[in-house]
């Protein structure tokens, strides 16, 4: 029984985890790799996971910190293409309506963050998170979200030539 709850629930949340980790690591392999890890690793955890308060917030939380554990790794930054452009193909069709090149210059720029800044930035406003359950996640202080999303959001509006 307990694996084809697991089943369905990594079944059901996998396009959210996809564009959580394309966000993350700006490439559709890379996400893929990480959203494996982290599934992985949901697994081996399933039965705590499942006595989560909130089982997307526990689920979000080890994918965050799975794409964080990869990118201190010395091989993630051994890249084989410059781009992979398939961001259509892990795209929230709810947000259809925001033209194509905002979104791939947004894209662009996380990539060019650093992760702890980028991880900040997407659970802050993509998830709409508040600050105690963006710290929890990311297992760092309040002080510290705020001032990763305060340096992100400068970043962002410096890369996309935005003043404010």
């Amino acid at each position: 029984m307990a694996d084809n709850e697991y089943t369905e629930y990594v079944t059901a949340a996998l396009p959210w985890l996809r564009r959580t980790a394309y966000l993350l690591c700006g490439d559709v392999h890379s996400a893929d790799d990480v959203v494996q890890v982290a599934i992985t690793r949901l697994y081996t955890n399933w039965r705590k996971a499942r006595a989560a308060d909130n089982l997307d917030a526990y689920v979000r939380a080890i994918l965050v910190r799975t794409f964080l554990n990869e990118r201190r790794r010395p091989w993630s930054r051994v890249r084989l293409f410059d781009r992979v452009d398939e961001l259509k193909a892990v795209t929230n069709p709810a947000s259809e309506t925001t033209d194509f090149e905002t979104r791939e210059e947004i894209r662009v720029a996380l990539t060019r963050m650093p992760p702890g800044q980028r991880a900040v930035l997407v659970l802050r406003f993509l998830f709409d998170l508040p600050v105690a359950e963006v710290a929890r996640a990311l297992r760092c202080s309040e002080g510290t979200v705020k001032s990763q999303t305060s340096a992100g959001l400068a970043s962002l509006r410096t890369q996309l030539g935005v003043t404010k």
